[in-house]
């Protein structure tokens, strides 16, 4: 992965013209430019809807559908609770209002400082071990209010691992 957030239109059209002829090679581009930008910038909308024959509205009506693709840079870290049925039922409710409440942000935002980006997730595979939730790509199960405020503390703290 190239470093998140930096890209240039360059960028954007060489994960365009990677996958465009595919069939359906919509959702493949936006997702690999995702991975490789950490999310969907503005400007590549143009790009893609060009590249597509599609207009920008249809480009920008699949983006905002999917709850998936960020418009904006994520924080350090991205958190997704799971607000699936099993873990509603072991306590994800109360987790994830003490959660926005602890974070002072809602769903598909970024703390000021930057450092965390919540996100709401419909299944982890982790139901034996509701509420669940993942940081960054690691899933963690049986997450306390306690146990995610010190997940928050360590995230704060430590420094980020260079990939």
């Amino acid at each position: 992965m190239s470093d998140l957030h930096e890209w240039t239109p360059q960028l954007i059209q060489d994960e365009i013209d990677a996958l465009k002829d595919k069939p359906g090679a919509l959702l493949p581009i936006l997702h690999a430019i995702q991975d490789r930008v950490g999310f969907i910038p503005d400007q590549a909308v143009p790009l893609i809807a060009s590249s597509l024959g599609q207009t920008r509205a249809e480009i920008h009506g699949v983006i905002s559908f999917y709850h998936h693709f960020r418009t904006s840079p994520p924080g350090s870290h991205v958190v997704r609770i799971c607000r699936a049925e099993a873990c509603q039922s072991m306590g994800a409710r109360a987790l994830e209002a003490h959660v926005r409440a602890s974070l002072a942000i809602d769903y598909h935002q970024t703390t000021g400082d930057r450092e965390i980006t919540l996100e709401a997730v419909y299944c982890l595979g982790n139901c034996a071990c509701a509420p669940s939730v993942s940081v960054d790509d690691r899933v963690l199960g049986r997450v306390t209010p306690e146990r995610f405020d010190r997940l928050v503390d360590d995230l704060r703290t430590r420094p980020l691992e260079v990939k």
